[in-house]
């Protein structure tokens, strides 16, 4: 359950002093503009009369205000919080650094805030992100050469260490994935993080953010389908997914083409094509998308196969929210459900003309 907002005097001086504290949890609405805004903005501020408090960017939106072209609320929460941004850069910059607690103390930072701000922003700590980084620089040395080349470029002192830490991470042990593989996993690069990619030689059957916790699983369930048929590499599909989803985030084109099978029972694979038929821009309840499967009473049943999606994006699970309106259940983060609905606002406004 969502925390109450505190009393709009709180919040109102909280809006004042710019504080970061409340950064993702609560916005401001301005009667007097209609725009709505993070509690940081650096806007001149307005009269408390004129200030509506929510706890969601849903919940501003169907009050019907619309976003603030300065502190952009639609955008990544973790923009607005310099931190964690000054973090991202030094990862971005050295991802194969190995980062610790020592470290984050020795260049000012406290490590307690940095891991709540980072849990906050992307459900893991910045120590968990930043071993991710190594892990993913490991999984891209694999397809060229041996085990111990691949430790070496993740960082890794012992090739012990090296494995339990990818096994954790994929599910499986480094030295499990075949060669010349019917199914070749294959990471790509996206303006909203890295991701892996599982395609066979006629269709992508994963496609997820690196970090996501049903990763592992989802990974086993292929290896397991493809009797240990499971390898790095890419094969067309891959090439064509990647070339659509950069079209997608540069804002070309919402159309998504290329063949998809993902793994899941009946029922699930029903609620994937469903996902498939709301437009870009739009998006639906839980309970909606069971209406118009012709299941009202299978509410439930829908938001559980919508969050066991294994293909992030291209089946857009991100289009659905709760009842009343907000951001839930979106196992790649909740910061880019966000982001990638405001993506997707811009081709809503191309289908209707209407100038945003």
């Amino acid at each position: 359950m969502k925390d109450a907002l505190p009393d709009n005097d709180t919040l109102y001086h909280a809006l004042l002093t710019r504080d970061g504290a409340w950064e993702g949890r609560a916005y401001v609405g301005v009667t007097s503009t209609g725009v709505f805004c993070r509690l940081t903005c650096p806007a001149r501020k307005p009269k408390q009369a004129n200030c509506v408090f929510v706890g969601s960017v849903a919940e501003a939106m169907r009050a019907g205000f619309r976003a603030c072209k300065r502190c952009h609320p639609m955008g990544p929460e973790a923009q607005g919080d310099p931190g964690v941004a000054r973090l991202l850069k030094a990862l971005e910059a050295a991802p194969e650094e190995r980062w610790s607690e020592a470290r984050l103390r020795a260049q000012g930072y406290d490590p307690s805030t940095v891991r709540r701000a980072f849990q906050r922003h992307f459900g893991m700590s910045f120590l968990e992100m930043a071993r991710q980084s190594r892990l993913r620089l490991g999984a891209a040395a694999l397809p060229k050469g041996k085990v111990i080349e691949a430790q070496m470029d993740a960082g890794f002192s012992s090739p012990a260490a090296f494995r339990a830490a990818f096994g954790k991470w994929l599910g499986l042990a480094p030295g499990r994935f075949a060669k010349d593989a019917l199914l070749r996993a294959e990471l790509i690069d996206t303006t909203l993080g890295a991701m892996i990619v599982v395609a066979s030689a006629q269709a992508v059957h994963l496609l997820e953010f690196t970090e996501r916790r049903a990763l592992p699983g989802e990974l086993r369930r292929l290896y397991d389908h493809a009797k240990g048929s499971l390898g790095f590499g890419r094969f067309a599909p891959t090439d064509r997914i990647e070339q659509e989803l950069a079209a997608f985030m540069r804002g070309d084109s919402p159309q998504f083409t290329t063949p998809l099978a993902p793994l899941g029972p009946p029922f699930a694979q029903k609620v994937w094509t469903a996902l498939r038929t709301i437009p870009a821009g739009e998006t639906r309840s839980y309970s909606g998308l069971a209406a118009q499967m012709g299941r009202p009473d299978a509410t439930r049943a829908v938001a559980r196969a919508n969050g066991a999606n294994p293909i992030a994006i291209a089946i857009p699970c991100h289009r659905v929210l709760g009842a009343d309106g907000a951001l839930t259940g979106y196992g790649g983060g909740l910061w880019r459900k966000q982001a990638l609905i405001e993506m997707e606002r811009a081709y809503a406004r191309e289908k209707t003309g209407v100038e945003g």
